[in-house]
């Protein structure tokens, strides 16, 4: 692919590759994207983790390194050091990042007018040459690294790190944004939005083959680990209501407890299915479940998968969450106890759905779609909302 010269970009050092889990991260620098050219800098990967992750045969081949998405957004894939906690280690990876950043900027005749970073433990702000820093603080980190199996101090150190050096700081929920301001940093609030259109294509989707659940069902979709309240998942299925689970089961997961409950009649857990899929997965529910712990890391959370459950016209029930309750819609029905929780679901349940109720949930997810929090991260960055033609990204 002939490409034209970039020119002023933004340069988004991620906190999650680009062929993982499609996140926060890619939806943001996609609709970026439309603004400014965006090239997205997955976290920094040893040799070895590669080999461990994909096989020895990704060993023998050359690694992508630099790679375009659309006219307007690049992929940098950055090679460095195992043991990315380790402090010495970590400070050497981002040098190695950045340096890495640089080449890639060269190639693409780009200007690096911002750097967004949100990969708290290898940075890269500050050493690419460009003309604003911006911290995208998207949670709390050290509750972030007793998910991950982190080393807390690191995730500590990196994210004071970045609070104090940062022209800008962008916060990805209320509880964070008034953690911020609790320490003195000024922090601008713009949550995480969802991909609108794209889950508006349940309204046409066929329920897909692989379904075997009777309707009416609830259903989950994401990640299926300690974040979620399994309890209430119990709760549920002893009282009749099916459940369809759609997600990955987490390596820190209680696998022996989530395997007892997707053997339970009602109950189908389908496993991880691609982004491009979930529309049609979400298509036969009833309602959708936020069925989060109230954890430290899940208050300072903000759920992609309520808004992409409004965006499906789906009616949600979920545990309270600051996050949550900042949408502030009546179709997101909070119910703290495990009684209260099943209680909605079953009402919404024996409710079913209706065109317009579909149809005003919708246009609320519009109003929270990646392209309108694009946007509010440009008009910060002082970037004229001028769209330059769509990115074709994923």
């Amino acid at each position: 692919m002939t490409m034209a010269p970039f020119g002023r970009t933004i340069v988004l050092n991620a906190a999650n590759r680009w062929d993982d889990m499609w996140m926060a991260d890619q939806q943001l620098a996609t609709s970026l994207s439309q603004f400014m050219p965006v090239l997205y800098v997955d976290p920094v990967q040893s040799a070895a983790t590669r080999i461990r992750e994909r096989g020895w045969s990704s060993a023998r081949r050359a690694r992508p390194g630099l790679t375009f998405l659309g006219p307007r957004l690049a992929r940098l894939e950055p090679e460095g050091l195992p043991g990315i906690s380790h402090r010495g280690i970590t400070n050497i990876n981002a040098r190695l990042s950045a340096f890495e950043v640089r080449a890639a900027l060269r190639r693409l005749a780009a200007d690096p007018f911002a750097s967004i970073e949100a990969n708290v433990l290898a940075p890269i702000s500050g050493g690419i040459g460009e003309s604003r820093t911006v911290y995208w603080a998207q949670d709390d980190f050290e509750a972030l690294a007793g998910l991950v199996g982190g080393a807390a101090e690191s995730y500590a150190r990196g994210d004071a790190r970045l609070v104090a050096s940062a022209d800008v700081v962008i916060a990805a929920n209320p509880r964070v944004a008034a953690a911020l301001r609790s320490r003195g940093r000024d922090a601008h609030l713009v949550p995480f939005g969802c991909n609108a259109e794209h889950f508006s294509r349940s309204a046409t989707e066929d329920v897909p083959s692989d379904v075997s659940l009777e309707r009416p069902y609830a259903v989950f979709v994401g990640h299926l680990g300690e974040r979620i309240d399994l309890t209430i998942l119990e709760r549920l299925a002893s009282e009749d209501i099916r459940l369809l689970l759609v997600g990955p089961l987490h390596q820190r997961a209680e696998r022996s407890r989530f395997e007892a409950l997707a053997k339970l009649p009602g109950v189908q857990w389908v496993g991880p299915r691609p982004f491009e899929s979930l529309p049609a997965y979400m298509a036969g529910a009833e309602v959708a479940l936020v069925p989060y712990t109230r954890s430290r890391f899940n208050l300072a959370s903000f759920p992609l998968k309520t808004l992409e459950y409004l965006a499906a016209g789906l009616p949600v029930v979920s545990t309270p969450l600051p996050g949550v309750e900042w949408i502030g819609s009546e179709d997101i029905h909070v119910a703290s106890e495990p009684d209260r929780f099943v209680g909605e679901v079953d009402r919404l349940l024996s409710l079913g759905r209706d065109a317009a109720g579909d149809l005003r949930r919708r246009n609320l997810a519009q109003d929270h779609s990646w392209d309108r929090r694009a946007e509010a991260v440009a008009s910060v960055l002082g970037i004229g909302l001028r769209r330059a033609g769509a990115s074709d990204g994923r």
